[in-house]
């Protein structure tokens, strides 16, 4: 890969975009590197059960790199490039069987930004920012972003922040309630996310379908999705992790899951 960097530390698989001489803006080399890096990492099984998601440099994704080589291949319609290349990638994402943190070092700009919300927990430094920065160019807001941000922030400031198109610094993205953490710097960010993934990635089988159950959550009725719990339950009383905690809270001590 040219573009991203993988290398799994334990059971946790450390993703970081690698072009930090453009702040990591993603062109195509760096989406079929990620989508490359992704497949790397599902074949692995349980042996992996967490993704941590970064960048190299002073940035964690600048956006779409408006000047990439690859920009006259292809679609000539920006929607095109959307379905052929991002989509695939965040239903992939979208679908992964492990919990999924991203750690923000620097700008989250464009769909960089949708990248870093599609983390199940969201990590930034202090100095990390957000930018839907697609207002400055006369696009509009892409890599699901109009689907996730007004979940996570709420209508008004979703929209304010898509039509003004100016910076969220990460401490207020934190009170809004986009950010779970913020650590004082990328230092502190990088040792804390990875205390995060690990802690996740020594957790039970049933933190993927946790993970499962939230997403469907935004398009099921209320029955629909108590029988998606009543479905997941099942699965997750199969496991040899729940026979495992239920073990280890009888006797007191630790659990030691497996993932399985």
């Amino acid at each position: 890969m040219q573009r991203m960097q993988l290398e799994f530390v334990d059971r946790v698989a450390v993703l970081k975009f690698d072009h930090p001489e453009v702040m990591n803006a993603v062109g195509g080399q760096m989406l079929r590197d990620f989508g490359a890096a992704v497949t790397e990492i599902k074949a692995r099984g349980t042996d992996v059960r967490c993704l941590l998601l970064t960048g190299n440099g002073r940035g964690f994704c600048a956006g779409a790199n408006l000047q990439d080589d690859d920009k006259n291949k292809g679609s000539n319609e920006a929607g095109g490039s959307l379905r052929h290349g991002y989509h695939p990638l965040m239903f992939e994402l979208r679908g992964l069987e492990m919990p999924m943190v991203t750690a923000v070092n620097g700008a989250a700009a464009g769909v960089g930004m949708s990248f870093a919300m599609m983390g199940d927990i969201v990590c930034a430094s202090e100095d990390a920012y957000f930018l839907q920065a697609f207002a400055r160019i006369g696009l509009i807001p892409d890599g699901g972003a109009t689907y996730l941000l007004p979940r996570l922030v709420g209508w008004g400031r979703a929209m304010e922040l898509s039509l003004l198109a100016e910076r969220l610094p990460a401490a207020t993205a934190h009170e809004w309630g986009l950010v779970n953490r913020v650590f004082a710097d990328t230092e502190a960010l990088a040792a804390g996310s990875m205390e995060l993934a690990q802690r996740l990635a020594n957790g039970p089988r049933s933190l993927a379908l946790i993970r499962k159950a939230y997403w469907q959550s935004w398009g099921n009725s209320y029955e629909q999705q108590l029988e998606l719990e009543a479905q997941l339950q099942n699965e997750a009383g199969r496991s040899s992790d729940f026979r495992e905690g239920v073990s280890a809270f009888l006797q007191k001590r630790d659990a030691a899951f497996k993932g399985e």
